[in-house]
């Protein structure tokens, strides 16, 4: 094989020009990766230390709940976008008082900017779950004082203004075709909306698979939650069928919007995760399901699938949390939602260390060497099947891995995989090029602890496994 690329210039050209293509959609696809950085906390490590922790990161973007200037100020000059907050308590004052929110933009924004990229300002979280007539009708006239002062700033389009909201703002979200948004805040959420596309800022969103999972504890439920094999959930409405919950809590909101007639509204994932710990009657928390929900979760924003309302592209997500806060009340699993400890090491490993990426890069020198027309593995050999494996689990992750933007074709009748016609060969092959497709990492050969990676090439005849040791 190598020997007949390097022998033709064209080919190799062609395979170069694949990996370099490669390389920019892997980079261009990490800027839909957000963290969201909390400080309720007394154990936190100094805001320099973390911005050179996510330097080393392919996070893009961070999400703060306030504006503390020290945090701000650490980010400078790295690139990483930043979102910053006013609090619920601030909304009074900015709907009441335009030079209230002028005096918050030339002290949170103005002192910062551009070096620290500030690109939305979030004013209030979840406000319409406070059940408090007043703040939710003060909602609308501070976030529109708040973008008049920083258009009288000279930042309108470069700083955009938004306001976080809980899915629970839908009255009904299952199926994804049938969301819409609650009759009590049908009204407002329309003179938000509105503000919003003349103002062409996003509608963040708090989707969480675990707590609809806590709801649901049933194997197939978590599967669902995790990205995981499982047999598929259709919308009676549409007929699609959702192959993982995150994408069905997205598109309802997706559907919310369309249904008022604001389908043109930006969908932002402000929060998601999934706890590592939590207490006896928490289902589901465990640094396993954790891992997999938010390594899952990147390489679906990372394929730019998108979801099957918004095919083609991945929404912006903040991925909940960057560390524990080991001050906030409630359970266990309040506090165990970080990806990082305060020591600065990995609560679990899911791949967002820059060391952990190797794309091609266009200024490395070509050097004859071996190459295949994947991309640069991040882990060894091929995935395939554990031994004893039943023919039910092996049907849902064939299911599982076609249903996910990859090239099943070779395991048709007439494809060079087709022969042995058995549920076994079909699923080694797909869960295989599942693995080779999505990056190579641990995580995307689980296939529920039903998959393990060989050393042994499992080519057989004219079918090729895509794959090999790095």
């Amino acid at each position: 094989m190598a020997a007949s690329f390097l022998s033709n210039p064209s080919s190799l050209s062609f395979l170069l020009l694949l990996l370099l293509l490669h390389a920019s959609r892997l980079a261009f696809s990490q800027s839909f990766v957000g963290v969201n950085y909390g400080q309720v906390a007394d154990n936190l490590p100094p805001p320099e230390s973390t911005a050179k922790l996510l330097q080393s990161t392919t996070i893009g973007k961070v999400r703060l709940y306030g504006a503390d200037p020290a945090i701000i100020k650490a980010l400078a000059n790295t690139g990483i976008g930043i979102v910053i907050g006013a609090a619920n308590g601030d909304i009074p004052s900015l709907a009441a008082d335009p030079n209230a929110a002028g005096q918050w933009v030339g002290a949170n924004i103005l002192p910062f900017y551009p070096a620290s990229k500030i690109t939305l300002v979030t004013v209030g979280n979840e406000v319409f779950m406070s059940n408090d007539e007043n703040l939710m009708s003060q909602l609308l006239p501070a976030m529109q004082n708040m973008q008049r002062a920083i258009t009288a700033a000279g930042l309108g389009g470069k700083v955009k203004v938004s306001s976080v909201h809980a899915m629970s703002l839908l009255s009904q979200s299952d199926p994804p075709s049938s969301g819409r948004f609650h009759p009590s805040f049908e009204a407002r959420m329309r003179d938000v909306l509105q503000f919003q596309r003349e103002n062409g800022s996003p509608l963040p969103i708090n989707p969480y698979p675990f707590f609809a999972y806590q709801s649901d504890p049933r194997p197939e439920t978590l599967a669902f939650c995790l990205f995981q094999p499982n047999a598929g959930r259709v919308d009676s409405g549409t007929g699609i069928k959702y192959m993982n919950m995150f994408d069905a809590q997205v598109d309802a909101v997706y559907s919310a919007l369309k249904a008022l007639g604001y389908k043109d509204i930006e969908i932002m994932v402000a929060e998601t995760g999934w706890p590592y710990n939590g207490d006896s009657n928490e289902v589901g928390t465990s640094v396993e399901n954790a891992k997999a929900y938010n390594g899952n979760l990147i390489a679906h924003l990372r394929s730019l699938v998108g979801t099957p309302l918004m095919p083609g592209k991945s929404v912006d997500t903040y991925i909940f949390a960057l560390y524990d806060e080991d001050l906030k009340p409630g359970p266990t699993s309040e506090r165990s939602f970080g990806m990082y400890k305060p020591d600065l090491t990995m609560t679990y490993d899911i791949g967002l260390a820059k060391s952990s990426q190797t794309p091609a890069s266009p200024k490395a020198p070509v050097t004859p060497t071996p190459v295949t027309p994947t991309p640069k593995p991040t882990g060894p050999g091929w995935c395939v099947p554990k031994s004893g494996v039943s023919d039910a689990q092996l049907q849902a992750s064939l299911d599982y891995a076609c249903s996910n933007n990859i090239d099943c074709s070779p395991i048709q009748p007439g494809g060079a995989c087709f022969d042995p016609n058995t549920i076994a060969s079909h699923a080694a092959f797909a869960m295989n090029l599942y693995y080779q497709t999505l990056g190579r990492n641990p995580w995307n050969c689980d296939f529920s602890q039903t998959a393990t990676l060989t050393t042994n090439n499992p080519s057989y005849n004219g079918c090729v496994y895509p794959g090999g040791s790095t």
